[in-house]
């Protein structure tokens, strides 16, 4: 007797529906996560029970180096203190990041050069449009020109060398408005571009003038949610200080010092 033969059914199974799935998750979350600025030194903030979450936009983040430990234990105090800018623009695209920092660095370098009319600086289309991709950013303004022509790749090596003589913003314990630091040039520039997109908006690049946005100058100069100091635990108070005093000479006297949440074993 025969026996009865049991059809065999395929394994395969039609994945075209799930990749598409994947695909579109992959997209969405491209497009809504929100990408994290290289930052030239790697700092541990001090750890507090505030709950207060740091902005996503509209946000200048100022960093300031801590020392180094070196492998055998010696402490190198001569990158301690060193200042870094990094600019998180709106949501809206006209004021995107890349947008608002072009028009800090025009107007940074029109500042500086009022100020030291025997050094002045110029930028290249193409150096305020890399310095426009510059998560993070930080050295004297003479010296910028030539940071601003390297490969990203160049550009790296030099933060990663983290030469003492070459990185960092110039401050200093300056009072006197009329002879702004360098510091205080770039937080000068950075209030009037807020002020200038408060007040008139902003020329798209079509030659278009966008509607005028208040949110950045109001982060910067009422809320105080758009000024975040990041500074090494171990860091001296006396070396934000200067940072801290500066703010506050170009009235910016609304900031949020950046800490880590403490847990319950903390």
């Amino acid at each position: 007797m025969g026996k009865p033969k049991v059809k065999r059914k395929s394994t395969l199974i039609d994945m075209t529906a799930m990749s598409d799935v994947t695909v579109l998750l992959l997209t969405f979350f491209m497009l809504t996560s929100t990408f994290l600025a290289k930052e030239p030194a790697t700092v541990i903030t001090p750890s507090s029970v505030s709950e207060i979450k740091v902005p996503l936009s509209d946000l200048v983040t100022i960093l300031v180096s801590g020392a180094e430990i070196k492998s055998n234990g010696d402490i190198n105090r001569a990158v301690e203190g060193k200042v870094f800018i990094g600019i998180t623009g709106d949501v809206d695209s006209t004021y995107k990041s890349e947008n608002v920092r072009r028009d800090l660095i025009i107007e940074a370098a029109r500042l500086y050069n009022e100020r030291h009319p025997d050094k002045k600086v110029s930028f290249t289309a193409s150096q305020v449009s890399a310095f426009s991709k510059l998560g993070m950013f930080g050295m004297p303004m003479k010296d910028l020109p030539a940071f601003l022509d390297m490969p990203t790749t160049e550009q790296d090596k030099v933060m990663k060398e983290f030469n003492p003589n070459v990185v960092g913003i110039p401050i200093n314990d300056n009072r006197d408005l009329n002879n702004l630091n360098e510091f205080q040039i770039w937080m000068d520039a950075m209030q009037r571009v807020a002020q200038n997109y408060r007040d008139n908006g902003r020329v798209k690049e079509n030659g278009e003038t966008a509607a005028p946005n208040d949110k950045f100058y109001a982060a910067l100069k009422r809320t105080g949610e758009g000024i975040a100091v990041k500074a090494d635990k171990d860091t001296p108070y006396s070396t934000i200080h200067d940072v801290l005093d500066n703010l506050q000479t170009m009235k910016l006297n609304k900031f949020t010092l950046m800490t880590a949440l403490k847990s319950e074993n903390d």
